[in-house]
């Protein structure tokens, strides 16, 4: 077996199960919360708080979960997460009071973690260490096209159906798509560990044994500034542009995000497939810094506004692969769920936090001034991954 060859299998089911995954657990959820909100009796922002409190919830689970992904592997644990996103979006659907849904929001920011790219990417790593790196790039473009098929998918099940019934369908989905695909994926896994076929090799890191603590607490600091910029701007992406003076053209900039992110995917699978993942990190956060920047300096300039829209996504397109693709490089595949569980559990508190963070900031600083101060955090985030850089060099 060529141990660097792409497992296409492995990489098309985990796109549907990813597009599935993040469309019916993530996406959706904004487009239902003002019904959600009515349903309940509350208003949007504590539907929002409590999916945000969920999301920290899920984040402190993390490390736990990447332990279980090393010990079982990631196609049993994503068979099983895939199991409690269908009932946890069976409890939302049918919670009798508002804090029934909370508790039960909770158990799919769990799921989430169980099913999603952090899962994912493990399982890649798992059934062929030397092409993870590839693998996840490839991945990362199929699943980019969520947002796109679930926006409009769910938009159109609104029109017919009520929140609760379009809950209920997704359920459907994540158990008789996802479930299936994953087992799939954890017998194949599941075989190799027994040994009935031939294991994959582990692949070394290249950061050396006495700066890995350094290094992983520097990555993970890079990590979350990143996630906080990206956090704490898509969430109020509209709001802001308008803010800034764009007005209706606002949500017409908005749209050039998700697109941006796959034309990066696309670009760094054509040509930059066997760059180091540690430059692209820095390639990622320098665009969406200075995307950030761009918007600072020419608002309200639409054409300035679209500049920023596509540099910001083409970086948080890229992001998505480096938060697979560099611990894999720096620390190696052996441990990898637990690591990816580790640095999951930072990048997911912050992604709560940040929103709310952003808004208090842009009320009491200003909206250009907290963007100021964005794109200053995500500056810090290039420097992080340059000392990074120079841990990975023996003295």
């Amino acid at each position: 077996m060529n141990e660097k060859l792409t497992p296409v299998g492995a990489v098309l089911a985990l796109g549907v199960t990813q597009i599935i995954g993040y469309g019916t657990l993530y996406y959706s959820f904004s487009m239902l919360a003002a019904d959600m909100a009515e349903d309940f009796g509350r208003s949007a922002e504590w539907i929002f708080g409590a999916f945000s409190v969920a999301l920290l919830a899920g984040g402190l689970t993390a490390p736990w979960l990447g332990k279980l992904i090393d010990r079982f592997g990631a196609g049993a644990v994503m068979t099983i997460g895939s199991g409690i996103a269908a009932a946890a979006l069976v409890a939302c659907a049918l919670a009798p009071n508002a804090m029934s849904f909370a508790l039960a929001l909770v158990a799919l920011a769990v799921a989430s973690n169980f099913v999603q790219y952090g899962a994912a990417f493990a399982l890649l790593v798992q059934v062929r260490p030397a092409a993870a790196q590839r693998s996840i790039t490839y991945l990362t473009l199929i699943a980019g096209f969520a947002s796109t098929i679930f926006w409009p998918l769910t938009a159109e099940l609104h029109s017919r159906l009520s929140w609760q019934g379009i809950y209920l369908a997704f359920a459907a989905l994540n158990l008789f798509v996802c479930i299936p695909l994953h087992a799939w994926l954890s017998h194949g896994l599941a075989r190799t560990r027994r040994g009935t076929a031939e294991p994959a090799s582990q692949i070394p890191g290249v950061l050396p044994p006495s700066a890995r603590t350094l290094g992983f607490a520097l990555m993970v600091s890079a990590f979350s500034l990143q996630n906080l910029m990206s956090a704490a701007i898509l969430v109020h992406m509209v709001p802001m542009l308008s803010g800034l003076g764009l007005g209706a053209a606002a949500a017409i900039v908005g749209t050039l995000f998700g697109p941006a992110q796959v034309l990066s995917r696309f670009i760094n699978m054509s040509v930059g497939i066997n760059l180091a993942p540690l430059r692209l990190a820095i390639i990622s956060a320098a665009l969406m810094a200075g995307g950030v920047v761009v918007l600072v300096v020419t608002a309200p300039s639409v054409p300035g506004a679209m500049l920023f829209a596509v540099a910001f996504g083409m970086g948080n397109g890229l992001f998505s692969i480096v938060t697979g693709a560099l611990p894999l490089s720096l620390f190696g595949s052996e441990g990898y769920g637990q690591l990816q569980g580790r640095a999951m559990a930072a990048r997911l508190i912050i992604s709560a936090a940040a929103p709310f963070a952003f808004a208090w900031a842009m009320a009491t600083i200003g909206i250009s001034w907290s963007l100021g101060l964005i794109a200053l955090l995500g500056s810090s985030a290039i420097l992080i991954f340059a000392f990074v850089g120079r841990a990975m060099t023996p003295n």
